[in-house]
């Protein structure tokens, strides 16, 4: 299992919210591309950009700095957040980006996530973030109604390779993840987990290692510093 550090954007600043919602907002750090050097130097290879502008608005104004993230920081990244075009995706890889990951689009427009992994196969994620077991979309306001679990194998169908579950509920609360729901998600299909939100403690690491998960999502955890980076990276790999 690796270890991915997460640095969500907002206004050029790393924010974390508190359950995805944008009036919990607080800043974090104010430089987003020596927070990803740090992240690197503590061994982090893959590091999960989020563009809450573009989320919410589909504007791409901090692409210039993930774009230094991508040069200078010494790690991959993969980035989500209002990726809803094959021009944003090609846009995305053109400044450096590793693997683009489509959420809300990948549920509301299936020709669109088709056409994307027909081009470009396993530089693709797709987001699952849900609630209560149903997936939610638009930056996490709307309620498609749809399972996670059922979308997951949807999307399993298709050629996705890597999903990227959210637990709503769990999501930065420091409560620990989504166990049950992300191992049954682990269960069901073939693609490659990577579980996001609750992520606290070295043991919360051990007990996803275990249960067969690729791969986990840390933030609020190491920013508050409850949860040691280079730890929890050597942890995974146990």
């Amino acid at each position: 299992m690796i270890i991915i550090p997460a640095i969500d954007l907002k206004n050029g600043k790393c924010v974390r919210l508190r359950m995805g919602d944008f009036d919990t907002e607080h800043v974090v750090a104010k430089d987003a591309l020596k927070t990803a050097k740090s992240f690197a130097e503590s061994g982090a290879e893959l590091i999960h950009v989020v563009d809450l502008d573009g989320a919410k608005t589909g504007s791409g104004e901090n692409y210039e700095i993930v774009r230094k993230v991508c040069s200078e920081s010494g790690a991959k990244v993969e980035l989500g957040g209002g990726i809803r075009t094959i021009a944003a995706v090609e846009h995305a890889f053109d400044i450096g980006v590793y693997r683009v990951v489509i959420g809300s689009a990948a549920i509301s427009d299936p020709e669109f996530i088709k056409k994307a992994l027909k081009n470009y196969s396993g530089r693709i994620a797709v987001g699952i973030d849900a609630r209560g077991g149903t997936v939610r979309t638009d930056g996490w306001l709307k309620d498609s109604g749809k399972d996670y679990i059922e979308t997951a194998k949807y999307m399993e169908s298709i050629g996705v390779k890597t999903i990227i579950f959210t637990d709503i509920e769990k999501d930065g609360l420091l409560s620990g993840p989504s166990f049950e729901r992300t191992f049954a998600l682990k269960n069901a299909v073939s693609c490659e987990i990577v579980a996001s939100g609750g992520l606290t403690t070295v043991e919360d690491v051990r007990m996803l290692r275990d249960g067969g998960v690729d791969a986990a999502i840390a933030g609020k955890a190491i920013y508050e510093k409850r949860l040691d980076l280079k730890e929890a990276i050597r942890e995974a790999v146990k």
